[in-house]
């Protein structure tokens, strides 16, 4: 994991500023060593002390560094091809990098932790992935773990239940890929979906799906509740995955979870949101304009209050283009969800906004045409330019 620190004085000047509050039209945002120590409008004195360097934002957009709580890209640069496979650092480097050129400075890497072949995972590729995030110094952007917990696999289950003390993972998610259940509507929807070119065929697909569609719920529930009391009492965030209506949330929330990820209905995001639990939705499903498969879609969620959180899933810049979606939402509620709101929920209180004593993470952003980070800041460094 990166430890980057600040290396001096810098202001980043004239650009639009969004704070937590507001949106500054030619704001100046100081920074010394790894903290922001001032936001403001540029006055008409526009003397100041000298810094050691200054950032021209003119006609740009300065935000936060964005803060992705669940993005499994990194499987991608594993599996670039069926029967190739590449070493975790490898994958985590080419990942790192492009998360940066997507406006995230702190990212939490999806990791699917199960044995099922015919979707490219294994509990041991997982666990070389997760000690290659804890012990690379070549990492630039704060890479955190959200370790995904598959409910059908009894393995998945013990190995997830003792990564509570492990130091990089602070989010642990239930899920259960069920054909009939959740997003699945049948066996073929199951095969369809992880038939994807980079391994997995259809039959192994096929017959994976037939073997957990086996599984009694009463089991799957039983094993949800039994990770719940392995993580109980750490500062782990537990999640839940796909949640098809409120009873499931109910139950969810029952068992401690404390994030909603991806609800299928407005009823589950609903249900969550007046429990008051915070509810993730995918960036890509906005941007899109809808589910790919058929869920709910991320926009009528916002529309009715029911969305605190976007996460990037499997494609890292939708994160970025939802701060610049129309959602008839002021620009600073849009950039809220991709930075303070993930803070908030992972416990990182110095992060996620443009304040005084926050840590310097911040991105330049040019809004023209695809929105696209100029310059990314973290922790007071300069980490990435691209002008």
């Amino acid at each position: 994991m990166s430890e980057a620190s600040g290396t001096g004085r810098i202001v980043i000047d004239g650009g639009t500023v969004v704070t937590p509050t507001e949106t500054i039209a030619g704001g100046r945002v100081r920074i010394d060593g790894e903290h922001i120590t001032g936001v403001e409008p540029i006055g008409d004195d526009t003397d100041f002390e000298p810094v050691g360097e200054r950032v021209d934002a003119s006609e740009k957009v300065v935000l936060p560094g964005l803060i992705d709580l669940h993005g499994d890209d990194v499987e991608r640069y594993l599996f670039p091809r069926s029967g190739e496979r590449v070493d975790p650092l490898t994958a985590l480097t080419a990942s790192d990098r492009l998360t940066l050129a997507a406006g995230v400075t702190t990212k939490f890497d999806a990791i699917a932790f199960e044995d099922a072949p015919e979707k490219n995972r294994s509990i041991e590729g997982a666990t070389e992935v997760l000690d290659a995030i804890e012990n690379s110094a070549s990492l630039v952007a704060d890479h955190r773990v959200h370790a995904r917990c598959e409910l059908t696999d009894p393995a998945s289950v013990e190995r997830v239940g003792t990564l509570a003390d492990r130091s990089s993972v602070d989010i642990v998610s239930l899920m259960a890929h069920v054909p009939g259940r959740g997003q699945f509507e049948d066996d073929d929807a199951f095969a369809s979906r992880y038939t994807d070119g980079r391994g997995a065929v259809a039959d192994q697909a096929a017959s994976a799906g037939r073997t957990v569609g086996s599984i009694p719920e009463s089991t799957v529930r039983a094993r949800a509740t039994a990770l719940a009391a392995a993580v109980d009492g750490t500062d782990v965030v537990l999640a839940s995955h796909d949640d098809p209506d409120a009873a499931a949330v109910d139950r969810a929330l029952d068992n401690g979870v404390e994030l909603c990820e991806y609800p299928l209905t407005l009823e589950a995001a609903e249900r969550a949101s007046t429990r008051g639990v915070a509810t993730a939705m995918g960036a890509p499903n906005l941007v899109r304009g809808g589910s790919l498969w058929g869920n709910l879609d991320t926009l009528e969620a916002i529309d009715a209050g029911a969305v605190d959180v976007l996460c990037s899933d499997y494609r890292p810049h939708s994160l970025l283009e939802s701060v610049f979606a129309d959602t008839g939402e002021p620009l600073q509620r849009r950039v809220a969800r991709v930075t303070s709101e993930p803070a908030r929920v992972a416990g990182l209180t110095e992060r996620g906004r443009l304040a005084p004593g926050s840590r310097a993470d911040i991105v330049v952003v040019d809004p023209t045409d695809v929105p696209t980070v100029t310059r990314a800041f973290v922790a007071g460094e300069e980490v990435y330019r691209c002008e």
